[in-house]
């Protein structure tokens, strides 16, 4: 039953945030007819509801135990690599006029991917393999159709500047450093480099 609440705060979550890339004609006529604010309420309650729901059924798993594999020590280098390309992506989609999101077009969705990536090369356990691939695979879906899209409808993204790229990259890195080394501990439970002898 735990793992069905998972699964089905997954598929709720992800579908809600999925409309917009999937079917924006459909999001824009509904928007049309019942209002915007309708619209956004009904959405966020939604996303709220499938966000608990999946937390619900992961914190539920989780103590089962049930491991898939045991990931190698070396992982967690290429985790912690993943996971630092990961927010400087996020950072990318904040910062105006910054390279990446020129040429990436959507940081936040490849983020995304990296940082479920990250995970499942750490953490070999059930819950982990249900909720880190089903963002992985919902991420990449999602930014393969965001750029066809962008492909489709010839988007361009204004040209980035070197310094809007360096503040970028030390906001992407700060806040990665702030998170593995204190945040992740007091806010998740886990310190990622323990294990590896570094604080955190």
């Amino acid at each position: 039953m735990a793992l069905m609440y998972l699964t089905a705060g997954l598929l709720i979550f992800f579908g809600i945030h999925s409309i917009r890339v999937f079917a924006d004609p459909w999001r824009s006529r509904t928007m049309a007819r019942v209002g915007e604010g309708w619209f956004k309420g009904v959405y966020a309650v939604l996303s709220l509801a499938g966000f608990m729901l999946m937390m619900n059924g992961y914190g539920q798993v989780r103590p089962l135990g049930v491991v898939i594999w045991n990931p190698p020590e070396a992982m967690r280098y290429i985790a912690a690599l993943l996971t630092l390309v990961a927010f400087i992506l996020l950072a990318a989609t904040y910062v105006p006029k910054n390279t990446i999101k020129t040429k990436v077009g959507h940081p936040m969705v490849l983020g995304t991917a990296l940082w479920a990536l990250a995970h499942l090369l750490v953490n070999g356990g059930l819950a982990n393999m249900v909720l880190f691939g089903g963002f992985l695979l919902w991420a990449g879906v999602l930014f393969v159709a965001a750029r066809a899209r962008d492909r489709r409808n010839q988007t361009a993204y204004p040209p980035g500047t070197a310094g809007a790229t360096l503040v970028t990259v030390g906001i992407g890195v700060g806040a990665w450093a702030a998170f593995a080394f204190w945040l992740h501990k007091s806010w998740v439970g886990v310190a990622p480099f323990a294990a590896i002898g570094l604080p955190g």
